[in-house]
């Protein structure tokens, strides 16, 4: 819908597009609305980008429409034969029927099928996917469940790629938790925030922990931890006020945005990294974090998620929403190097399915089966 906002959806777009474009082939990236606050991916684009609409996404007039159908059409007439990737539901509904002879359309589900069937996305699919010439899922479990459950004869999966494959791996002995994402509801920082507050000690109003020799442990092995979060949103004030009550807010560490350029000195710099949302389909920021060495722990919510992260071997995963266990995971890594060093090291090894070049590999192979 908006090509250039912060998110992951964006970001894999332009890391496609920079690398497909560096392998030979013209490629164009069609955002619908203008980013209203735009967000750079690739500092020297080798692809060809256009904003249809100069306002940002909402709801459009009759005549708004009428002047989107005409630009796309005069704009995908230009672009000629090739391969539509379309990133979400919303725009193979949207624009799918505006694609010319010899434009073939490829449909792309970033979520996971978790949380389609508990959204309108699982109808949306159903009803439109089916008829493309493929339906991309993040992972094998995605795309047969949605093959089974949204009965599509086209399901094919293929990982979101990583933006680089980094050459250096963190020491992972800053005393430093990670997190990072846009500072929104669903990401449930909030969870996060009380999560660490248990690993340090500090269970805060309503803390589940009444072990006292345990939370001293805690207290022990958590002490100079700091958790930062990286990421700016709506939920920033609360953030604070939830730290403050769970007495950790000399702890927690709000770092705003930080460019994809410097993302790298922020992994480096980390020791664990912890995902705590309600939802996601393949969570890119725990294959970066893996990727420079640094174990995850997270809430067990996607198959792409579990593609990522194999619990006790490259990471943890814990029970949805389930704070104690977020807290306890967290507090054994915070307290043994030797156990952030394994795992982080396996997590390494085991997400090099997930580099720019392999990921491209896998397209490039999907572009030869649908025109075979």
């Amino acid at each position: 819908m908006d090509a250039d906002t912060l998110g992951g959806v964006q970001r894999v777009t332009h890391t496609m597009a920079q690398g497909l474009a560096e392998r030979g082939r013209e490629v164009h990236v069609i955002g619908l609305h203008r980013a209203e606050k735009p967000f750079r991916y690739v500092e020297r684009p080798r692809y060809t980008s256009h904003v249809i609409h100069r306002t940002p996404v909402g709801r459009l007039s009759r005549l708004g429409r009428r002047r989107e159908r005409r630009a796309l059409g005069r704009l995908l007439r230009e672009v000629g034969p090739g391969f539509a990737v379309l990133a979400s539901p919303g725009v193979v509904t949207r624009i799918g029927n505006l694609l010319p002879e010899g434009l073939l359309p490829i449909g792309q589900y970033h979520g996971s099928y978790e949380h389609a069937r508990g959204s309108w996305h699982l109808g949306s699919v159903r009803g439109h996917y089916g008829t493309l010439e493929k339906a991309v899922f993040l992972s094998e479990e995605d795309a047969w469940l949605f093959s089974e459950h949204a009965l599509l004869p086209n399901t094919w999966s293929i990982p979101n790629p990583l933006p680089a494959w980094p050459s250096r791996t963190a020491e992972l002995t800053a005393r430093r938790v990670l997190g990072v994402g846009r500072l929104e509801g669903v990401k449930r920082f909030d969870r996060l925030i009380s999560a660490f507050a248990e690993a340090c000690g500090r269970p805060g109003p309503g803390g589940a922990c009444h072990d006292t020799d345990l939370m001293e442990a805690r207290r022990e092995a958590g002490e100079d931890w700091e958790l930062h979060l990286i990421g700016e949103g709506a939920e920033r004030g609360r953030l604070m006020s939830h730290a403050a009550a769970c007495e950790v807010s000399d702890r927690v560490v709000f770092r705003g945005a930080v460019p994809a350029a410097r993302m790298a000195d922020e992994y480096l710099g980390g020791s664990v990294l912890a995902l705590s949302s309600e939802h996601e389909g393949l969570p890119l920021v725990v294959g970066e974090a893996a990727s420079y060495g640094v174990p995850s722990v997270a809430f067990d919510v996607s198959g792409g998620l579990r593609s990522l992260v194999l619990d006790g071997r490259t990471g943890v995963l814990v029970p949805p929403a389930d704070v104690t266990a977020l807290g306890a995971a967290l507090a054994a890594l915070m307290a043994s190097a030797e156990e952030r060093r394994r795992l982080g090291a396996a997590a390494r090894a085991h997400v090099e399915a997930f580099r720019p070049d392999r990921v491209l590999d896998r397209w490039e192979a999907l572009f030869e089966q649908v025109t075979r």
